[in-house]
């Protein structure tokens, strides 16, 4: 059942009323959310910033929120005026998510271009060798190896698995030379290589489900 034809809306006045004790509302909430089914698990029930109001973690990234007592479960953002400012907290907390999500992906399942001398810090990049913007990003990446960057290369497949970029991103992971494959697969050039078990899909699969909204290719720094 997808999310948004399974929740309501709630009203900020009655949110603000329940006052139940935080374990007493997380086995509420944990209840309703049961009966609908949800494809993701929940990974934690924390309260809000705002009064009455839960954070729901789902396993990935997704977050919602509901009342104290399970009754109201919403999907959408939730601002917090900081000196006349909006602050994104529902975004803040998903890209958190997601960040450890794409630090927690083995350097071994990528295709690491290392740092020139001290590795000052490291970006995460998916990526498609079918996509012009990802050839751009490429031609910049020793620029940034040099500044001390270590690019680490994920696999994204933006036409699907089974698609010519799928296709072409196995045979760069199936290469002995990952690094010496992708460069040649980037420049036009045709490689060989054996049919192997690699990560594509698994990480096709990943950014499907956390960050596919965004462009490629998408960037994410090392988790602080």
């Amino acid at each position: 059942m997808r999310l948004t034809q399974i929740f309501a809306a709630a009203s900020l006045a009655l949110l603000s009323t329940f006052a139940m004790a935080d374990d007493s509302a997380e086995k509420a909430i944990r209840k309703s959310l049961e009966t609908l089914q949800l494809e993701t698990p929940v990974e934690s029930i924390t309260a809000s910033p705002m009064g009455g109001l839960y954070e729901v973690k789902l396993k990935g990234s997704r977050v919602l929120y509901a009342s104290a007592d399970g009754q109201f479960v919403v999907q959408g953002y939730l601002f917090q005026l900081k000196d006349g400012k909006p602050v994104n907290l529902t975004e803040k907390t998903e890209r958190l998510g997601i960040s450890k999500l794409i630090n927690g992906i083995p350097v071994a399942e990528t295709v690491v271009y290392p740092a020139i001398g001290e590795t000052k810090t490291h970006i995460t990049v998916f990526t498609d060798t079918t996509c012009p913007y990802c050839h751009k990003l490429h031609a910049e990446v020793p620029e940034l190896n040099k500044l001390g960057v270590e690019v680490r290369y994920v696999a994204f497949p933006r036409q699907g698995l089974g698609s010519p970029g799928d296709e072409q991103l196995q045979a760069v992971w199936c290469s002995a030379d990952k690094k010496a494959a992708m460069d040649k697969m980037v420049d036009g050039k045709e490689i060989k290589a054996a049919k192997c078990a690699n990560p594509v899909s698994k990480q096709f699969a990943l950014a499907s489900r956390s960050v596919s909204t965004a462009p490629r290719p998408s960037f994410w720094p090392m988790a602080r």
